[in-house]
């Protein structure tokens, strides 16, 4: 199966060629970065929690690139304890609403994390990010506690809240990923590597964020219930399920198709800010750090949406696909051509029959439009059934002459 994919994808397979010939492993990028003591245990640590963010991160513009490890090993640290279902409620929300105080005290670490955590070493060790925090520059430091102080609060406050109305549903979001667009925002501008208007237009940089959150929400949905929480909002869900458990189970699986189109539909209903806050962007290494996850994002929701599959599983684009939105996602229009092409698949899958067709036809074509009208050369063309056409000769070929030296 494996080998067919990449043979039905071509583009993909050259795509994770030069992904590899130009990606070194994880400890000889280290040490491109030239960097020792607590800093690198900082860059190890980057590694072993997220290898996505790892790479984008580390081939930032030097200015930012340290301050920003620091901001998502802060945030994934105050993550892994709200995470952490075995913390008694209270002390989860006294240690996440005090968690950037923590930040200006050296030597604290965590180590009552559960058995299950995958990130608990950072808490244990929690220490040596405090220290490289304190070594950056005081705007900086500022900007992260900020963040994280906002951050935190909101996490505690839905420790105990239910994600009921859309308003719970964008105010949760915000916290844990609006904010973090913000704080990214207000780094760029503190560098001087973009322009302090983009420190600025936060409302652009919140729906970054409620972007990439409502696409993980929404595809999370099964793994979520069978751990015994749900982040649908109450008021999309039971319009259609009577508990959490119905939505994934088979019994509703029409119900729970609509519910789950209805949170795509939330989740695409952000796209204009997406391309207004990437236009504005144009430091390379800051912009591509910006596109790859919203190009992912597009790729997942696109993948989401009238797709059954979500509801029993946690589905997930090709590698060989991320890789090659990882190689593309280097310019703004570039990344306008990866939204159009995924707007014209969604658009392929919206059955007229589909209670939510108007709604999901006007923002694609809407989309469609506006990104056509500000691309050289107007509309991308569609080269996918010609290179499945090529893919299909290609593997036949290949199985004749296989056949033939086989005999």
């Amino acid at each position: 199966m494996a080998f067919l994919d990449w043979a039905l994808h071509p583009t993909e397979l050259w795509a994770a060629f030069w992904y590899v010939m130009r990606h070194a492993p994880p400890d000889e990028k280290t040490n491109k970065l030239q960097v020792s003591g607590d800093m690198r245990r900082c860059y190890d640590f980057l590694e072993m929690t997220s290898r996505s963010f790892a790479a984008v991160i580390q081939e930032l513009n030097p200015r930012l690139r340290d301050g920003i490890c620091i901001f998502y090993l802060v945030l994934r640290g105050l993550d892994t304890v709200e995470d952490d279902m075995t913390i008694p409620g209270a002390k989860k929300r006294q240690i996440l609403e005090t968690f950037h105080e923590a930040l200006y005290v050296k030597g604290w670490t965590f180590k009552e994390s559960g058995p299950d955590e995958k990130d608990a070493m950072l808490l244990v060790e929690f220490d040596v990010v405090i220290n490289e925090f304190l070594r950056l520059p005081e705007d900086y430091q500022e900007v992260i506690a900020d963040i994280t102080k906002r951050m935190g609060a909101g996490m505690a406050k839905y420790t105990r809240a239910r994600v009921e109305t859309l308003d719970d549903y964008n105010e949760y979001c915000h916290y844990v990923a609006g904010l973090v667009g913000h704080g990214l925002s207000r780094l760029f501008a503190e560098s001087r590597l973009e322009d302090k208007t983009v420190g600025e237009k936060l409302e652009l940089a919140n729906s970054m964020g409620l972007f990439l959150q409502k696409t993980n929400i929404t595809r999370d949905i099964n793994e979520d219930v069978l751990d015994g929480r749900c982040f649908w909002p109450k008021a999309i869900w039971t319009k259609y399920a009577e508990s959490e458990e119905e939505l994934i189970s088979k019994r509703g699986r029409e119900r729970g198709i609509e519910a789950l189109n209805e949170m795509c539909v939330n989740a695409l209903e952000h796209i204009p800010d997406v391309m207004e806050y990437l236009n504005q962007i144009h430091e390379p290494s800051v912009f591509k750090f910006c596109a790859i996850p919203q190009a992912m994002a597009i790729a997942t929701i696109s993948l989401c949406y009238n797709n059954s599959n979500v509801l029993d599983g946690n589905v997930k684009i090709r590698k060989g696909e991320a890789l090659k939105l990882i190689s593309q996602s280097t310019t703004i229009d570039s990344v306008k051509r990866i939204f159009y092409r995924y707007l014209v698949q969604l658009e392929k899958k919206n059955d007229p029959s589909n209670p939510f067709y108007e709604q999901v036809h006007k923002i694609v074509d809407k989309a469609k439009k506006d990104i056509a009208n500000t691309l050289p050369g107007g509309a991308p063309v569609d080269f996918s059934k010609e290179f499945a056409l090529i893919a299909l000769f290609f593997v036949s070929v290949c199985f004749f002459f296989y056949s033939y030296l086989a005999n």
